[in-house]
Formats: structure tokens, C-alpha cells, sequence
């Protein structure tokens, strides 16, 4: 049963990642990178401090929170990284790169806290990694070096966050996300001002940004459920799917064309999944 519920939860988190990482991408590009996620990170902490009041969950101790912080400072690096080269290179490539370095920190984390996974769990993860591997290389182009820059230092903003979240959420899931968020997004403000970047996108951008908040903060708690009810290793790899949907609404809205190596990496994220159920 927990480890179907991690199968559920870690599907639903790459959902909505990659649906609010299109969103983010495609209000980047209209609007400064900064003050997208700036934005982004706020409204996902309201979204996460209300569910929490309104199912009256406990205020957590110091220590969690430390550890939710510095989850939140390493994801908004992430995010940051993540957003620029979605705007600024293509998104078939960028977001499964990313990926692919994201999945690797948890996977040696767990290994060295849970223990080693099924065989089948680990034919699961060279499944994945193939996936996300497949629909990146799927562009029919050389990856430029920003990119590739982008897409390593998202990958592992995004790998440490992994761990320090799933460190958090064994004391209660909403309040230690809202305040990752809330860090995050006080970092990014104090950048925003420093460097005197707008703090707001202009109105036309509000309805992406607002998506890609409330998207990004539904993947971090599907995410963290997914890591509480089985291992850590298994929810990332299943979270880390989430170029998969990115590429596909890429394909479906914008007219990217998914080609014989992405189809085969849809296919391959599939027996993934299959696999790690199992």
C-alpha cells in the first residue's frame, strides 16, 4: 500500500512540476526570470500556509524548519537555473537534463540511509534516467553549453532539495513547505532588490505566474507525500519525471516537435514506472 501511494504521489508531483515548469518557462519569457519566480515562490507558500491552517496542522520544531529552509534556499538556486534556461534555450532540453542530475543525489542519499532498492525498483531507475536522457537529446541539435550550465546547476538545486525536504516532512508536511518557500522567496527578494530588478511582471504574465505557483507548490507536497509514505529515492525518480509533461505541452501548445528519441523516452519513462511499482 505505501509504496503505491509513493507511485501516486510521485506521478502527481511530476504532473504538476512539469505543467508549472511550462507555465514558468513561458511567463520567463515575457517577464524577468527573477520576478517570475520571485512571484511563483510567494504564492505557493500562501497556497501551502492556508491548507495548513485550514487542516490545523502543528506549528514544527526549529530544527525542521532549519532543514525546510535550507531546502527552500537550494530549490529557489534550482528554480532560478531551471526558469533561465527554459527562456533562454529550448525546453526539450533544458528540463530533462536537469532531470536527469536532480534524480542522482536523492538515489545516493537513500542508498546510503534505506539501503539499496528492489532489482526491479533499480531496472526502474535506469529506465527513468534513460527516459529524461532520450527526451533531452531528442532536439536533433547539439546542447549549447549554457545550457548544459542551466540545466546541472537546476539538477542539483533541485537533487538537495530532495533531501533536505524529505529531512523536514517527518514533522508535519504544510507549514515546513510554506516556510521553504517563504526563505526561497526572501532570498530571491533581497537578489531582486540588490540588483534592482522589477518585483512585479507585468499584468499580461500574472495568469503563467500564478499557474506556475500554485503548479510548483502542488509537485513539492505531492512530492513530499510520496517521500513519507515509501523511500526517498523512489518518490524523486518518479518526481524527476516531470519533463515528460513539460515536453509534452511544449509538443502540444507551442509546437515543438517530438521526434523518435522523445517518443522512445515516453515509452521508456512508462516501463519505468512499471517497474518501480512492481
Amino acid at each position: 500500500m505505501f509504496e503505491l501511494s509513493t507511485l501516486l504521489f510521485g506521478l502527481l508531483s511530476a504532473a504538476a512540476w512539469g505543467a508549472g515548469d511550462f507555465c514558468g518557462g513561458l511567463a520567463s519569457k515575457r517577464a524577468h526570470v527573477y520576478t517570475v519566480v520571485l512571484v511563483a515562490e510567494f504564492i505557493g507558500a500562501l497556497v501551502l500556509a492556508g491548507l495548513a491552517l485550514l487542516l490545523g496542522e502543528r506549528v514544527p520544531g526549529l530544527t525542521h524548519l532549519l532543514w525546510a529552509g535550507a531546502g527552500g534556499v537550494a530549490g529557489v538556486i534550482g528554480l532560478l537555473a531551471l526558469y533561465g534556461g527554459l527562456s533562454s534555450g529550448q525546453m526539450g532540453i533544458v528540463a530533462p537534463l536537469s532531470a536527469v542530475i536532480a534524480a542522482i543525489v536523492p538515489i545516493a542519499a537513500s542508498m546510503v540511509a534505506e539501503g539499496w532498492p528492489t532489482p526491479a525498483q533499480l531496472a526502474g531507475f535506469v529506465a527513468a534516467l534513460a527516459a529524461v536522457w532520450l527526451l533531452a537529446g531528442g532536439s536533433g541539435r547539439a546542447i549549447a553549453r549554457s545550457e548544459l550550465g542551466y540545466a546541472a546547476l537546476a539538477g542539483l538545486g533541485f537533487g538537495l532539495y530532495f533531501v533536505l525536504i524529505d529531512q523536514a516532512t517527518d514533522a508535519g508536511v504544510f507549514w515546513n513547505l510554506a516556510f521553504a518557500r517563504t526563505m526561497g522567496g526572501l532570498l530571491l527578494l533581497g537578489i531582486v532588490l540588490a540588483t534592482h530588478k522589477p518585483l512585479l511582471p507585468g499584468r499580461a504574465v500574472w495568469p503563467l505566474n500564478i499557474g506556475a505557483g500554485v503548479l510548483d507548490a502542488g509537485g513539492n507536497l505531492f512530492f513530499a507525500l510520496a517521500a513519507l509514505a515509501g523511500r526517498l529515492d523512489v518518490a524523486a525518480v518518479l518526481a524527476s519525471l516531470y519533463p515528460g509533461m513539460t515536453v509534452l505541452l511544449a509538443w502540444a501548445v507551442l509546437g515543438e516537435r517530438l521526434n523518435r528519441p522523445q517518443t522512445i523516452g515516453v515509452a521508456a519513462a512508462l516501463v519505468a514506472i512499471v517497474l518501480i511499482a512492481v
